[in-house]
């Protein structure tokens, strides 16, 4: 597998699971504003849309979206970081996912965008710190987001967090969740994918 990746983006995510599980995975990094690729090329050759992450797989093809990859990585290191397909407790973490993907990481988006005003950027940051507020409480009564146990929803709320200082958000209010972002980052595999990216 190769997977396509920005240091500290979304892809991010991606990495941490194949750590995680221990899966080899070939890196290539990608600058996100302009495409290129470290070996000359176009990273629009790989995904169309532009956008980080993708994964090529060893049988051949392409998947992108990264709450799909990590499903994907965990279905494949047989329901390690995911429970088993057709179970509650998979739609739980089904649920965070969709969750993170549609309501914070694209809000961050929103933050990161040159041309959206200060007020809608204001308006979208009192957005995250509710949903922020939101995951400081599931995890202040457990230890991780869905079923008891670490998951790939885990993984991806701990990557989106780490945004919230470069827009301006202070998590520090938030005990719990600054627990359990201290929990992620200090175990070997993110310890791991961080230092590859240059992110530690």
């Amino acid at each position: 597998m190769k997977l396509y990746y920005a240091p500290g983006s979304c892809s991010l995510a991606v990495h941490i699971a194949l750590k995680e599980t221990g899966q080899v995975c070939e890196l290539a990094k990608v600058d996100v504003f302009t495409k290129a690729m470290d070996d000359g090329g176009d990273y629009r050759t790989v995904n169309p849309r532009g956008a980080l992450p993708a994964l090529a797989l060893d049988e051949g093809g392409v998947l992108t979206e990264v709450a799909v990859l990590l499903q994907y990585v965990a279905d494949k290191a047989g329901n390690v970081l995911i429970p088993a397909a057709g179970t509650l407790e998979r739609y739980r973490v089904l649920e965070w996912l969709n969750h993170l993907a549609t309501e914070l990481h694209k809000s961050f988006s929103v933050l990161f965008n040159p041309v959206a005003t200060d007020d809608f950027k204001q308006f979208v940051q009192q957005k995250l710190i509710r949903h922020f507020a939101e995951i400081d409480a599931v995890v202040g009564r457990e230890e991780w987001l869905a079923n008891g146990a670490y998951s790939v929803a885990d993984i991806y709320a701990f990557v989106i967090s780490n945004w919230a200082g470069m827009v301006g958000i202070d998590l520090s209010e938030f005990v719990a969740l600054e627990a359990f972002r201290s929990r992620i980052a200090a175990r070997p595999a993110v310890v791991a994918a961080l230092q590859v990216e240059g992110l530690a």
